[in-house]
């Protein structure tokens, strides 16, 4: 089990693997790409597939298939290297988006997280409603979030951005970190101690990948140049991969997301804005929007000075988004159970229609 405990295997996901087991052996997601998964077992690193009728069929929602830091049960095939995955553990925590381009479909980035490192690049301008784009999901998804400010050797003062960062991360952890002469590299590292898995997410050319050769002592990640006239990378990182740092670490590096939907960030988006949180307490409605309903503690405080009007506007910007994708959601939802229902009482008339022959 040594190996596995360095793949962050614990008495946790132990106690929930319960009688899965006994189907076969356990193993972490490292690697997943169109559909194809690299699992690491006790044993070694093997290419892992499906169950048809377990998960291709059965698993409609995306959620339910394995991600990158998933613990799974595997089982070997006769004759073959490949393995069966034959069940997803539970999870102790996960990330997610809504999927670009699909109205409520989610997209897992990652699972088994235990820190979600925010990153974004100091060699242009700060975007701080971004950030709070993605805080809302990593505090949604039980993991601690930290911001981290890459390429500080071309910020003529990074504590000046750390520091308007700071006021949208209210309680979080904000580093500033350069991959090019080492700064803050160690301090990063710290973090990352033996069994302890972290996420970075973040637009492409900000310096994840860099960051995590960096941190691995080896260019274990593809890594490009940014276009000069935008600051804008490219899509190095194509699929999402867990390694493991010689320090015990172990890090999942994700594709570049310029575009972050939010997926089922509730209580994410209260965490993210805990000012206005406190405030829509004194709300004389309890559903109160914030927009328009009177005895609105929020907007009172709002235009005595005491919200800061771009805090605010995100607030309400991503509540909109979150109300639209759960209303969405809903809908997709009923007519998922429709085409169920249809299957069924077609099925029910196939059976019908046979016993009648006899």
């Amino acid at each position: 089990m040594e190996l596995l405990e360095k793949m962050g295997w614990d008495d946790w996901f132990a106690a929930h693997a319960g009688a899965s087991s006994d189907a076969g052996r356990p193993g972490r997601v490292v690697a997943e790409q169109r559909g194809e998964y690299r699992v690491r077992t006790a044993d070694g690193e093997v290419a892992a597939i499906l169950t048809g009728r377990a998960m291709r069929e059965t698993a409609g929602d995306r959620l339910e298939r394995p991600v990158v830091g998933d613990w799974v049960i595997v089982e070997p095939v006769a004759g073959d290297s490949t393995v069966l995955v034959r069940a997803v553990l539970p999870r102790r925590t996960i990330l997610a988006r809504r999927e670009s381009g699909r109205a409520a479909e989610v997209q897992p980035v990652a699972a088994n997280v235990d820190i979600v490192f925010i990153v974004a690049g100091l060699d242009g301008a700060l975007n701080l409603r971004r950030l709070e784009r993605f805080l809302a999901a990593a505090r949604e998804s039980g993991a601690e979030p930290v911001v981290l400010l890459t390429k500080s050797d071309l910020s003529g003062d990074p504590a000046a951005p750390a520091e308007e960062a700071a006021t949208v991360a209210p309680g979080i952890r904000v580093m500033t970190v350069s991959s090019l002469d080492g700064a803050g590299v160690d301090e990063v590292g710290a973090l990352l101690a033996p069994g302890v898995t972290a996420c970075f997410i973040g637009p492409s050319g900000v310096g994840k990948s860099s960051l995590v050769n960096r941190l691995a002592g080896d260019p274990v990640m593809a890594t490009g140049a940014v276009r000069e006239r935008d600051a804008k990378g490219r899509h190095t990182t194509t699929h999402r991969q867990l390694i493991l740092l010689p320090g015990g670490g172990i890090v999942i590096d994700t594709p570049g997301m310029r575009e972050f939907g939010l997926w089922q960030v509730d209580e994410g988006i209260d965490a993210a804005f805990p000012e206005i949180a406190k405030l829509a307490a004194g709300c004389r409605f309890h559903d109160c929007s914030h927009r328009h309903e009177p005895g609105c503690a929020v907007r009172t405080a709002l235009a005595g000075g005491g919200l800061d009007p771009g805090r605010y506007g995100s607030y309400l910007k991503l509540r909109l988004e979150e109300e639209t994708m759960a209303t969405l959601a809903d809908a997709e939802g009923r007519r998922e159970r429709k085409k169920g229902e249809r299957r069924m009482a077609k099925g029910l008339r196939t059976v019908l229609r046979t016993k009648e022959k006899k």
